[in-house]
């Protein structure tokens, strides 16, 4: 019998009490020893082949009959008003069916949900001012040089270092501040500095990273009457789906959303942007499929970035270590638009125990871009900042760093003051400490090394994250006609690998064999609701609900078996593919689908409430082994060891490309990327793949992944928790830190470019 259910949802640190409607009471959690045959086997990817082969379709494959192709113009002014855009050029131009300017475009309201969908005011050097549809994407381009826009330049801001001077130029009618800081505070922060024994301080910067997933931002909109159909790459198609209803003035019924597969999201692929209302604007006006898919220009110019931050940081402490005072006073760039700023102040707030904190995070406008979310928000700058100052402390200390973590490692959550479902972090550091060798690392003041050109170092640095999931979430499992099953759900799938671990856990709850398994996702007519692919909450989200509704579909086989040979249901059992009494086998599930004819049996499951009694959290530990240059500067990283508990691990290959992955972004923020901005002019000088630098093959050291599997049996009835996030949060912090400890000195600076490791060598030649 279905029930209401109200449950705390933990997403990037933003909590919300969510109502749900759950299908009965959540399944009893899987034992820590529980005997499983599916799930915690590395399987390949279900999806693989199609992916490998091509025949995998994304949002940019998508072919629609008489499809049109889009494209935008963009303003070339970091702040400026459009007077005038005469279009008559370009829709004369043979080919072109709808040209769309702020004169024509529908009163839909987009950017925090109240700015127009082609502004007349374009923020930053890359707004929307216009869009053409046309039979050619070449004759799309042609048309948009032959768009005139008359502006009125005005003046700006783009250093968010200097927005909140009383001068600046306001990007916003109310300011530069995005809203009130940010503060979390508990004890006395004066008291606290006050009675610790050593004391430092330190300004961190970290840079611009801008997402640069493989597929760009982008829409395939297709009408048939009054049904939407929108192919979009995007972490939310049932977000999708009630957005462009919302706007569009649509019951939800008319709208399908559909992202089969996407080239990544890493946090920038949310609902709610314009140009899926663009796309749907002008097939709606030419009543044919139009393609809208962002160049790499445009998705670096618009399409979002983690922001930079400048974190001005004191930490106090006793002569044992204990920690006594925390203070964070920092800024983070967030563009033109934003609803939101990130946490800045969360690992700060949750590694260590300290008893006198104060955090304070603002977020700043500029004449650029929208930032967005991007893999950790926040926590990896947030890291950044507070691990080099945990370092420095130690070596004031005349202690070991990682001894030092140790001892102030929290106990409970502080910021809800519960205690942690599973925190074993202790475990991450003993075998992390072990693989990377910690205890032949030399100390940071160690003067052996002085008169080495290449000089090795080793760091390391925490985590700390979400990644829980919870309710609503929503799945079907099909049992076939020919004994092969079916996972539908709304969900999607980023290219973590979701398919195959939905796949698994149906597979093992069912008791068939995983290649008997298919999963259908990403389409809201195929699939009943899934969450938003964010803060890590899809694995902890989806794969009760799967198994849920694979459990509900093996009791119903159950049920029938009995009745079709007459004996007692809880006596049978399902392993392998075949039925079983006790351990006698009375037939395959694929001979009973095929005596039955056509018959389809369909369980329905749903996420369960969420623990009210702990904090669910992901945790962990990286350690860096670096070799620097110090005649060229430059900086290889040969090693990373990479401990992090994610609960139980249902699929260790496809959790380690998790982990992989986060590690490689990190290494990119650590060491090469960096946007690099014309301050003068209000340009970025770099929106591309050849001069925005991320790492490749050739950079990427040796990655050791410990798959530490502990399953958290408070969490959800998997005790699986998500991978997504965790990976890339203490890289670029151990990195700094093994840079400081091969060359005696620190780089308060990312990306530690070779020119900034000179810079610091010489103020101690």
């Amino acid at each position: 019998m279905p029930k209401l259910i109200k449950s705390e949802i933990n997403v990037e640190g933003r909590i919300t009490e969510e109502y749900a409607v759950v299908d009965g009471d959540e399944l009893a959690a899987w034992g820590e020893n529980e005997e499983l045959a599916i799930v915690g086997q590395p399987a390949p990817r279900i999806d693989g082949a199609a992916k490998t082969t091509g025949e995998a379709r994304f949002s940019y494959d998508v072919q629609l009959p008489g499809m049109l192709y889009a494209k935008v113009l963009r303003s070339p002014h970091p702040n400026a008003r459009v007077l005038r855009v005469d279009a008559s050029r370009a829709e004369q131009l043979p080919g072109v069916v709808v040209v769309l300017t702020h004169e024509t475009a529908p009163d839909i309201k987009v950017r925090e949900g109240k700015l127009p969908l082609l502004p007349e005011d374009a923020r930053f050097a890359g707004e929307l001012v216009a869009a053409v549809a046309a039979t050619d994407p070449d004759i799309a381009a042609d048309a948009l040089a032959l768009i005139e826009v008359e502006y009125e330049t005005l003046p700006f801001i783009t250093d968010f270092t200097l927005a909140l001077e009383g001068s600046a130029p306001k990007v916003r009618p109310n300011g530069n501040v995005v809203s009130q800081p940010s503060v979390t505070e508990r004890g006395d922060l004066k008291a606290g500095l006050a009675v610790a024994d050593v004391r430092v301080e330190l300004t961190v910067r970290t840079p611009t990273a801008v997402h640069n997933a493989l597929e760009t931002h982008g829409c395939v909109a297709a009408w048939e009457g009054d049904q939407l159909t929108m192919y979009e790459s995007s972490q939310h198609v049932y977000g999708v789906r009630t957005f462009a209803a919302k706007k569009l003035g649509l019951p939800v019924s008319k709208v399908r959303a559909i992202g089969t597969y996407m080239g990544g999201g890493f946090g920038a692929k949310f609902p709610g942007q314009p140009y899926s209302m663009v796309a749907a604007t002008l097939a709606k006006r030419s009543r044919r499929p139009v393609h809208l898919m962002y160049d790499r220009e445009g998705e670096n110019l618009e399409s979002g970035y983690r922001g930079a931050s400048v974190q001005h940081v004191k930490l106090g402490a006793k002569r044992d270590g204990s920690l006594t005072a925390i203070e964070l006073d920092g800024l983070t760039e967030c563009g033109s638009y934003a609803n939101w700023v990130v946490s800045l102040g969360g690992p700060y707030a949750m590694m260590y125990t300290c008893p006198n904190v104060k955090l304070t995070t603002t977020g700043v406008h500029t004449n650029i871009g929208p930032f967005q979310a991007f893999r950790a928000p926040g926590f990896v700058e947030g890291m950044v900042g507070l691990e080099q100052g945990m370092d420095l402390l130690a070596e004031k200390l005349g202690m070991d760093p990682l001894e030092l973590r140790r001892r102030n490692l929290a106990k409970l959550d502080q910021s809800e003051d519960k205690p942690f479902s599973s925190f074993p972090v202790e475990e991450c550091y003993r075998r992390g400490a072990e693989a990377i060798g910690w205890n032949k690392r030399k100390p940071t003041n160690d003067q052996s090394r002085s008169s080495e050109r290449l000089r090795r170092g080793t760091g390391m640095a925490s985590q700390i994250w979400w990644g829980g999931g919870g309710p609503p979430a929503y799945a079907e499992v099909q049992l076939n006609g020919d004994g092969t099953a079916t996972v539908l759900t709304g969900a999607q799938d980023l290219g973590t690998g979701a398919r195959t671990i939905f796949a698994q856990v149906a597979a093992e709850e069912l008791g068939l064999e995983l290649g008997s398994v298919g999963v259908t996702i990403g389409d809201t007519y195929a699939g009943p609701f899934g969450p938003a692919s964010g803060g890590s909450v899809t694995t902890g989200s989806m794969t009760p609900a799967v198994r849920s509704a694979a459990n509900d579909l093996r009791v119903q086989l159950c049920s029938i078996v009995a009745q079709l040979e007459d004996v007692p249901e809880e006596e049978l059992e399902v392993r392998g593919g075949t039925v079983y009494r006790r351990d006698t086998p009375v037939s395959s599930v694929k001979s009973i689908m095929r005596k039955l004819g056509d018959v389809m049996l369909i369980g329905k499951g749903s996420r369960g409430p969420n623990p009210s009694d702990v904090s669910v959290v992901t945790s962990g530990a990286q350690f860096a082994e670096v070799e620097v240059d110090t005649v060229t500067g430059r900086v290889r990283v040969i090693k990373i060891v990479a401990a992090h508990d994610s609960g139980r691990i249902v699929n260790p290959q496809t959790f380690t490309s998790q982990i992989q992955g986060g590690i490689i972004q990190g290494l990119g923020l650590a060491l090469t990327e960096q946007r690099v901005i014309d301050h003068r002019a209000g340009q970025i000088l770099n929106p591309n793949l050849e001069w925005y630098k991320l790492p490749t093959v050739a950079d990427i050291p040796e990655i050791v992944n410990l798959l530490i599997d502990i399953p958290d049996t408070k969490a959800n009835s998997l005790g699986s928790k998500g991978a997504g996030e965790p990976g890339i949060i203490p890289t670029a912090a151990a990195i700094a830190n093994a840079v400081a400890n091969a060359l005696g000195v620190r780089i308060f600076e990312l990306p530690i470019t070779p020119a900034r490791v000179l810079e610091a060598l010489e103020t101690i030649a």
